[in-house]
Order: structure tokens, then C-alpha cells, then sequence
């Protein structure tokens, strides 16, 4: 005989997230498997993740916490969801002061060495001062790059002051302040991934084929990436893990990417990203489904603190 079961009925979701996404942008801070896993381990979880766009401002109140997948900017709309989503009380990564001190590299820089958090040998030149830099001022290589790059762009190696010169001047051109940066050579930089205040995963990302540089802009546009390794966050150098801390915690309580160079017993940070990537079989290599979780509970965890307030 036929066992008649009752249909299931979906669970009522405990909380709606909504996940900004930009499906032209390359790359991304999340790709479309990564994103797909994000919204199975959110059913798992009783959280109906929801994928919006940039034109879906104005419906953002009908979710409980907006998790933000493309690259931010200040003078964006990524910036205008941010803040409309804590005007609202929803919970949010990131959130509007985290994108703020993360995109500009020169407070960054500032708030960095004022912590005595180490960094690498950094001067900003504002227009006008590149002919009054003396010539000693400057060792090379040095790294020529602009306050709110992102994923490489806006970043140059100068070899000598000719070029220096150069890089320094068409970056002037569309911002009123540059940083020159000593070169520290490293075959892979660390990325360690920081989430309220916790170390949750460790990289080495490293350089692309012949280039200096993890991701290598072609003029076609073509970008190509170098090669991840990812390894248990206590696998990972210590000192590494201290100093990647040591900065995020001066940013907030958000998610963080903590960009690290180790050259023997040094460790400097280049740069703290307020957007990290999170993709399959890179930052999730180690914990696998488990990475996906962590962020969700803790989007969770701050709406149940916003609730119980």
C-alpha cells in the first residue's frame, strides 16, 4: 500500500538577506558558484538569501540584513546601500565606516602607523610636490599607486625616476593625492580573512605569470590571476595572524580581507579590503561550506542583538 505523507511545508525563514550583486563586474568579490553555495547554505539555515541589484535601492527595507558581493566605492551606489541599510536597522557587510577607512588608502596609511601597526615605508605627495622631491627621497623599485584603487587598478611599479615621474603624474591627474610605497618583494602575499574580530581563513595568493602583481590587467581588458593557496588560519604564520588582527580591529567589527607581505622576520600590511573574496575552492578551500555559514551567523547574530536592544 501507498504511505500517504504529509507535504512538507517550507519552514518560515527567520530572517530575508539580501545580496548585492553586479553580474558584468570583473572580477568579482564573489562568483556565481560561491554565491549559489551562499544561498543553499542560507535555506539550511532558515535565511532566504535574495540576489538584488543596484537598481533594487529602493526595496532594500523589505530585507533584514543586506550583505554587499561587488566592489565598493565611495561615490557609488555600493556606498548608498550601505548606508541606507543602517538607516533602516538592518544588519550589514559591509557597513558604510567600514568602507569609508578601507577605500582610502592614505588614511589607511595614517591610522595604520599611528597604531604602530608596521607597514611599508610610505610618503604621500599631494599635486605639486613631485618637483620638489629630492632625488635620494625615493628608493627602487617603488610602488606609485592612488588613495581608492581596487583589485590592482590604479597601481604601478617604477623602476627609476623617469618613470616615477610618469606613473606619478598620470595619477595626479585624477586625484589629488598619490602614495609612493617601498617594493617588498614576495613570491604570494597573505590574505587573512577577518570576521568580528576573528580570524576565519588564511591564503597566499600568489603573483601572476611575470608579473609583480597578484592580478595582471591586460590592455584587451583580459584580467589574469595568479595562483591561491589556502591553509588553516593556525597553519598560518602567527605573526601573520597578530598583525592581520592588530589592523582590522582598528576598522571595525566587519569582514575584512588583511593584505600581508612576509619577507623573512618581517611582516608588513599593504592594505586592509573592506570586501573580500570569498570564492570556491580559494577562501573556502579549508573550511568549505563552513565559510558560508560563519558569515551568515553572523549577520544573524546581529540582527538577534538588534532585536533583544
Amino acid at each position: 500500500a501507498l504511505i500517504w505523507r504529509k507535504p512538507k511545508l517550507r519552514a518560515a525563514s527567520r530572517y530575508d538577506m539580501a545580496i548585492l550583486v553586479n553580474p558584468d563586474e570583473t572580477p568579482p568579490p564573489s562568483d556565481e558558484k560561491a554565491l549559489k553555495k551562499m544561498e543553499r547554505v542560507g535555506e539550511k539555515m532558515g535565511v532566504d538569501v535574495t540576489f538584488i541589484g543596484k537598481r533594487d535601492l529602493r526595496r532594500l527595507a523589505e530585507y533584514d540584513a543586506l550583505f554587499i558581493r561587488e566592489t565598493t566605492a565611495i561615490d557609488h551606489h555600493t556606498y548608498r546601500f550601505a548606508k541606507r541599510a543602517q538607516a533602516e536597522g538592518m544588519a550589514v557587510l559591509d557597513d558604510p565606516d567600514s568602507i569609508v577607512k578601507c577605500t582610502n588608502k592614505v588614511y589607511l596609511h595614517e591610522l595604520l602607523s599611528a597604531n604602530r601597526v608596521p607597514v611599508p615605508r610610505t610618503r604621500v605627495l599631494q599635486k605639486g610636490q613631485l618637483e620638489g622631491l629630492a632625488l635620494d627621497a625615493v628608493t627602487y623599485p617603488a610602488v606609485v599607486k592612488i588613495p581608492d584603487g581596487s583589485f590592482s587598478r590604479g597601481v604601478h611599479k617604477a623602476e627609476n625616476r623617469e618613470q616615477l615621474e610618469q606613473y606619478a603624474r598620470e595619477l595626479l591627474r585624477e586625484s589629488d593625492l598619490i602614495l609612493l610605497q617601498e617594493f617588498v618583494y614576495t613570491e604570494f602575499d597573505w590574505r587573512i580573512g577577518v570576521l568580528n574580530r576573528q580570524p576565519i581563513f588564511a591564503c597566499q595568493y600568489f603573483m601572476s605569470k611575470h608579473h609583480w602583481q597578484i592580478l595582471k590587467h591586460g590592455a584587451d581588458g583580459q584580467v589574469t590571476e595568479g595562483n591561491a593557496r589556502t591553509v588553516a588560519v593556525e597553519d598560518a604564520p602567527a605573526e601573520v595572524v597578530k598583525t592581520a588582527l592588530a589592523a582590522a580591529n582598528l576598522i571595525g567589527d566587519g569582514f575584512y580581507g588583511v593584505d600581508i607581505k612576509q619577507a623573512g622576520e618581517r611582516v608588513v600590511v599593504i592594505e586592509v579590503n573592506d570586501n573580500p573574496n570569498v570564492d570556491p575552492g580559494v577562501e573556502d578551500a579549508v573550511l568549505g561550506d563552513r565559510l558560508y555559514e560563519l558569515i551568515l551567523e553572523d549577520l544573524a547574530r546581529r540582527l538577534d542583538e538588534r532585536r533583544a536592544r
